[in-house]
């Protein structure tokens, strides 16, 4: 065990070493540095920086647990989360990178020529970050607390140091670069254990093949333990749910803003589109092998850990034990562990998988290593997009426009320690699990940024007064539902709180487009600019006809 904690803590500490000494080398000198990496950044480091961004705690240790204690209804999130990405590569990234801003609410404020709806905006993004980010610390306490052996509270407190450190001092020039290098870990500390389990279990090292010979054994397992069956759909949830929770991961996607913001990291509309090509490569790789994880986990934990005698469990439980995520207790009296007697928290099953399997030291601290990469990039990211809102959309755009280009980075970097402590501190007693935070900030941007950024983008009527009234009202209806849902247990046609996307989105579109016909429209010139953005050549107006330029670009 102590040579386990050495190999993994060294591992870790290497890694920690590397994304320090990337941000101190790319520190960022100027605000283009801090907010958009001075727009410098190729499609494919771009790709897979996004992809780290993306590949959070929630997707990296929850995704994979989530399958294996949902089955069926747990790929909900594995289609929703992809989808989105298809919706924001065409729908709306090209086109916001095009418009040249730095932000996602200063592109709201500029696009519908209204301070307000900017300022809103902005406090949205701080809310759906900090939701967001929540997750994330509270992810990268649950992989120290097991390295340390220690509350899963000590290990955040951890996590928080290391990202205000290196988030504040690269800005997004250095997160950009320094998510590269966590996308490569994390990949490869994915990637490795599911491809020996396979050879393990089923003598094939394409997990993504082989693991139907797996799945295909749990039908009769289910029925020996009489549990739930993993391959029946709508059994944790309504079919209602299943499509809301769809719905919501999709265009929160397509919505959150600091993934927008990495697409306003490149030079061209065209680098924007690839970007998002090579990111859903990248990202393409975790997501086809969390369902072969959840299937080989719970193979193993059904036929090798249920029915063993409570007194002869496998060493590596009571390190889980001591975490708190894990408990085992022979309730029946029997001295044999029944499956319904191991309760297991979704967010430790990756990392307990190569324990579970035993897949040897080395393994094991490169999953601590990479599950630690995962949280800290999606931390980064949403930690310099809060910093943004509070330093660009309102203290610069609002309280002082004078301010010098120190003076801004100063506040930015400022803004980044302070949001990450709070959101640390939130994150010691988190309100639910990984993945249902994450997905309420799924649920808060699909009600708001999602119809704001689409009606802005494809409807030359969208005005002011409208996109204001459309981002309050998704934002109260969103907030409403999963407070009703979470803590009043009120639903609607069994969609739960992280369903609440989807009436947060219906109420922002229908808000926004019934009060920007009821009110003045805007401005030729705005509507022009909303053409415009459309395609990746410049259009010329002239005597009321529309002339195309040649590339723009």
């Amino acid at each position: 065990m102590e040579t386990q904690f050495l190999v993994s803590l060294t591992l870790i500490l290497a890694t920690f070493a590397l994304y320090i000494g990337i941000a101190v080398f790319n520190t960022a000198k100027k605000t283009s540095d801090f907010y958009v990496a001075d727009r410098g950044v190729p499609p494919v480091f771009n790709g897979m920086a996004i992809g780290a961004d993306w590949m959070s705690a929630a997707s990296f240790i929850g995704m994979a647990g989530t399958v294996m204690l949902l089955g069926y209804d747990g790929l909900a999130y594995i289609m929703g989360w992809t989808g989105g990405y298809l919706l924001l590569t065409f729908l709306l990234a090209p086109q916001l990178r095009k418009y040249g801003r730095y932000t996602v609410p200063e592109f709201i404020g500029d696009r519908y020529k209204n301070d307000t709806a900017r300022l809103i905006a902005a406090a949205a993004t701080i809310i759906i970050s900090f939701t967001y980010s929540v997750g994330q610390l509270a992810g990268s306490g649950v992989v120290i607390g097991r390295l340390l052996e220690v509350n899963t509270a000590v290990g955040t407190l951890v996590g928080v140091v290391l990202i205000a450190f290196y988030s504040a001092l690269g800005g997004m020039k250095g997160i950009t670069w320094t998510q590269v290098a966590q996308y490569v870990v994390l990949i490869a500390a994915y990637v490795i254990p599911v491809v020996f389990m396979a050879l393990q279990l089923t003598n094939n090292p394409l997990p993504w093949i082989s693991y139907g010979e797996v799945v295909s054994e749990f039908t009769t397992l289910d029925q020996e333990l009489g549990i739930t069956e993993y391959l029946v759909p709508f059994t944790e949830g309504t079919k209602w749910q299943f499509i809301a929770l769809m719905f919501t991961l999709m265009a929160g996607t397509a919505g959150l803003p600091h993934v927008i913001t990495r697409f306003f990291t490149v030079a061209t509309m065209k680098a924007a589109r690839w970007s998002g090509a090579w990111a859903l490569v990248f990202i393409g790789l975790l997501y086809l092998s969390a369902p072969a994880y959840a299937a080989f986990s719970r193979f193993i934990l059904m036929t090798q850990v249920a029915g063993s005698q409570i007194d002869n469990l496998p060493a590596w439980t009571q390190s889980w034990v001591d975490t708190g995520q894990l408990s085992v207790a022979d309730t029946s009296g029997d001295g044999t562990l029944q499956w319904s007697e191991l309760v297991i928290s979704g967010d430790i099953v990756v990392m307990a998988t190569p324990e579970i399997a035993n897949l040897g030291i080395f393994v094991i601290g490169l999953m601590a290593a990479g599950a630690m990469a995962a949280a800290l990039s999606t931390a980064g990211g949403l930690m310099i997009t809060i910093s943004a809102a509070l330093s660009h959309d309102i203290y610069y755009r609002s309280i002082n426009p004078k301010a010098t280009d120190r003076k801004r980075l100063a506040v930015g970097r400022w803004s980044i320690v302070i949001a990450t402590v709070v959101a640390g501190l939130i994150a010691l007693n988190p309100p639910g699990a990984i993945t249902q935070i994450v997905a309420w900030a799924f649920a808060l941007a699909s009600g708001t940024f999602f119809p704001a950024l689409v009606l802005g983008v494809w409807w030359r009527r969208a005005n002011g007064p409208g996109v204001v009234a459309g981002l309050l009202v998704g934002l109260t209806v969103t907030l409403t539902y999963i407070f009703l849902a979470k803590f009043g247990g009120i639903t609607l046609l069994g969609i739960i709180d992280t369903g609440a996307g989807i009436f947060g989105a219906a109420a922002g579109f229908l808000t926004n487009v019934i009060v920007s016909l009821s009110t003045k429209p805007p401005t030729q010139q705005t509507a022009e600019e909303v053409t415009d953005l459309r395609y990746p050549e410049q259009l010329i107006y002239e005597n009321g006809e529309v002339w195309v330029k040649e590339k723009a670009e």
